[in-house]
């Protein structure tokens, strides 16, 4: 029995999210301090006539990049994207009256905009007779775990979001008895890491880590070319940072911040949405003891040393019952290495 009218819509809808949410990735490192988001414009046939996701500040947001690219076949049918159209003149003009220009007459929308300025987006629309409907929960939940967490957390809380990423052995060592520490883990760990470098704003490492392996703090290709897209580097302590550092570089995409505090280090880093902890063991244990670790990245080798220095020290567990948790949220095999994911547990 072949699907009905609504059923077909639907189905059409549900894909054509689940590519929005798909394209917001690519924008991930690009859009700060706006939100990164995919959108996609079906033709009141129900075939794809528009893709795009959220351009650099200044550029068009994802509604505007899709609605461009359709053309006349958006009128008469429908926007979808991951995130609200926006309601406010900014750098651009509401993505909701340009949705009302194109024509569209459903516009879908996975998450609510949680920001005061911009939101509203989807009352102008149904006012102005366009059928508005939200997302189903399991979308809006892939929607606020994908690309748009980031985003989210900073305007829900007004602080970035934080990943600690290390790399380790099975018995959680960073490091052999001897120091000896290169490489842990395999070359598609290290592939990984380096395209995860350019979806964040900001890598962070303290004053030891610095001073021991003096890192460059670069997203790079497998052939150690610099990628197009860079993190913010930063180094955390109250040590001078020599101006022959590596980590320094030459674009002027360095900051050291001089705090031993996390809170005030990331109140240094201004209206950054997310920061990837990289440092050694100190560090992580002082952002995990200071509450401000939302999310782990662990590569796990499947190798035991016994003995060696350990991932994170001074987390401020005393017991048991203390300790920081964490729910996985994704888990892959990379080479011989594991990889997972884990957000902090709320309850």
């Amino acid at each position: 029995m072949s699907d009905g009218p609504d059923d077909g819509r639907r189905r059409r809808e549900r894909e054509s999210l689940a590519d929005a949410l798909a394209l917001s990735r690519s924008s991930l490192g690009v859009t700060t301090p706006n939100p990164p988001v995919g959108a996609v414009v079906l033709d009141p046939a129900g075939a794809v006539a528009g893709r795009g996701a959220t351009e650099a500040p200044g550029g068009r947001h994802a509604e505007v990049v899709a609605l461009d690219a359709a053309g006349d076949r958006a009128r008469g049918g429908t926007l979808l994207v991951t995130l609200e159209p926006c309601d406010h003149q900014g750098r651009t003009g509401p993505c909701s009256a340009r949705a009302l220009a194109a024509g569209v007459a459903r516009v879908v929308y996975a998450v609510r905009d949680p920001n005061p300025l911009a939101a509203g987006g989807a009352e102008t629309l149904r006012r102005a007779g366009v059928d508005v409907a939200r997302a189903d929960d399991d979308e809006v939940a892939a929607a606020e775990q994908g690309p748009l967490r980031a985003w989210l957390h900073r305007q829900r809380s007004g602080r970035p979001y934080v990943t600690w990423k290390y790399a380790a052995t099975l018995d959680g060592r960073v490091a052999a008895a001897d120091g000896s520490s290169r490489w842990i883990t395999g070359p598609e760990s290290r592939h990984h890491v380096h395209g995860r470098r350019q979806e964040i704003d900001v890598v962070v490492v303290g004053s030891g880590t610095r001073a021991a392996d003096d890192p460059s703090l670069t997203a790079r290709s497998d052939d150690g070319a610099p990628t197009d897209r860079q993190p913010l580097r930063a180094v955390m302590g109250l040590t001078p940072v020599p101006p022959d550092a590596a980590v320094r570089g030459s674009d002027g995409r360095f900051r050291h911040l001089a705090t031993r505090d996390p809170a005030e280090a990331l109140a240094m880093l201004g209206d950054v949405q997310h920061v990837l902890v990289e440092g050694g063991p100190r560090l992580a244990g002082a952002f995990l003891a200071a509450g401000l670790v939302d999310e782990v990245e662990a590569y796990l080798a499947p190798i035991v040393l016994g003995d060696g220095r350990s991932a994170v020290q001074g987390a401020g567990v005393g017991t048991l019952t203390d300790a920081h948790g964490f729910e996985v949220r994704e888990n892959a095999t990379l080479g011989r290495d594991v990889y997972l994911r884990m957000t902090r547990r709320t309850a």
